[in-house]
């Protein structure tokens, strides 16, 4: 039987774990509210790179030694950084658990940040930059979330630029860490063969000297969405095109009801997108629709990558299908959708990587451990009528936002997919009365 199980420490550390007795492995780690959002503006690239020198040596271990201890067990570290969060987590055998929370607990209180430390991660880091800047559907997320925030941290693409990154010191890194890195902001969780009592002793040997406070107040300003219209063209073979809306934020009512929405128009083979662009119209070779919710906004997108010469087709079909939808939706797609994020729920419950991730992110949005049941009923009071409203409001009462890359000479200029949504919406608001 798997429970959950949660403790808040005197110091505000939060620790919560999910027994799952059939494992002999234990997935575990630290996650922070706190990502790239949460840079000053001469910050832009701190986070990412924190998270890269946490592992270059702490005053017990060098950065060779950090990686040996937990591969000496057979164990796994990681970390990962992402707008609003940071994480670091391992995976070992239910006997090298302690060793596990020592070397995080190590990385994130004693890391030294050693100059010529510094200076080779910077520059592993602009080869990151490069390599993303060479992947064209990576390119086309980042200007798209930078021009649908302009100007703003939360647009910014996480891993900075090369002046920004080649600009930081060891003190900026520490300053960083201080203001963001406090108990009040860090959740540990594991999941898998783990004693909850034992685990919370050991997290709280290890993780005394966090400070309690930052040093100054984090830096989170409200997010404004503005929309707009970006455009790269590049000899490649494909052209890589983004068509956003302003979505829900993870609080926000109909934030379940985005999911579903995207979930029936591209949300596998079945969905409506794919059989229309992709099945029988033979468009594009990818296309699908998301939904990303952050703590005060969101983003509904669809990405198609397809060549340059489809590109007159395929955006009235991409919009056609985005007026249908605000139209007509069918009780069955409600209940695929339905299903298709249930077993995303349970199948990623049977891995402990996937459910501590899952436990954290729960508690860093809603502060507590979301019941299954409770999920399920949230998706279950979602009806038609809710879907159809919002496609309306999504796709026809916002500013869009366009990001594109590639072989772009037959795109459609702006004004023309703005007048092609407004007449879509035109034609909806007709047929509905």
């Amino acid at each position: 039987m798997m429970k959950v199980e949660c403790t808040r420490l005197p110091s505000g550390l939060t620790v919560v774990t999910e027994r799952m007795p059939h494992l002999e492995s234990v997935a575990l780690g630290v996650w922070i509210k706190s990502g790239s959002r949460n840079e000053t503006v001469d910050e832009h690239g701190i986070a990412h790179l924190l998270e890269h020198m946490a592992f270059k040596g702490t005053r017990r271990r060098s950065a060779r030694q950090i990686a040996e201890e937990i591969e000496n067990v057979g164990g796994e570290l990681n970390a990962a950084t992402s707008t609003e969060t940071t994480s670091y987590y391992a995976r070992v055998l239910k006997d090298h658990v302690p060793l596990a929370v020592d070397i995080l607990a190590d990385i994130l209180t004693e890391s030294t940040f050693e100059d010529e430390e510094l200076r080779r991660e910077k520059h592993v880091i602009l080869q990151e930059i490069g390599a993303a800047d060479d992947t064209p559907d990576d390119v086309v997320f980042d200007r798209f979330a930078e021009t649908a925030y302009r100007d703003q941290t939360v647009g910014r693409p996480i891993l900075g630029t090369p002046e920004t990154v080649m600009s930081f010191s060891a003190d900026q890194i520490r300053h960083y860490l201080g203001r963001n890195y406090t108990t009040d902001r860090i959740f540990i969780v594991a999941a898998g063969a783990v004693e909850h009592d034992s685990f919370v002793r050991e997290v709280e040997r290890r993780f005394s000297t966090l400070p309690r406070q930052p040093h100054s107040s984090p830096v989170l300003d409200t997010a404004l969405y503005t929309g707009g219209d970006s455009r790269e063209s590049r000899d490649l073979m494909d052209a890589q095109i983004l068509l956003g809306f302003e979505g829900k934020a993870y609080h926000a009512r109909d934030f379940y009801c985005s999911q579903i929405l995207a979930n029936i128009l591209g949300g596998g083979m079945s969905s409506r997108l794919f059989q229309e662009v992709r099945e029988h119209r033979g468009l594009c070779y990818s296309v699908y629709a998301f939904h990303w919710g952050f703590s005060d906004t969101g983003i509904f997108g669809v990405h198609a990558a397809t060549g340059g010469e489809n590109l007159p087709e395929l955006m009235p079909v991409i919009i056609d299908e985005l007026r249908k939808s605000s139209m007509s939706i069918e009780q069955q797609e409600i209940e695929r959708a339905r299903a298709q994020i249930r077993a995303q729920l349970l199948m990623g419950q049977e891995s402990p990587a996937a459910r501590a991730g899952q436990i954290a992110r729960q508690m860093m949005l809603y502060g507590r451990p979301i019941p299954n049941d409770e999920l399920m009923e949230r998706l279950s009071g979602i009806t038609i009528e809710r879907l159809t409203d919002l496609a309306g409001r999504l796709f026809f009462d916002t500013v869009p936002t366009l990001s594109a890359i590639g072989p772009l000479e037959q795109l459609a200029p702006m004004s023309d997919i703005l007048s092609s949504l407004n007449m879509k919406a035109a034609e909806a608001h007709a047929m509905a009365i």
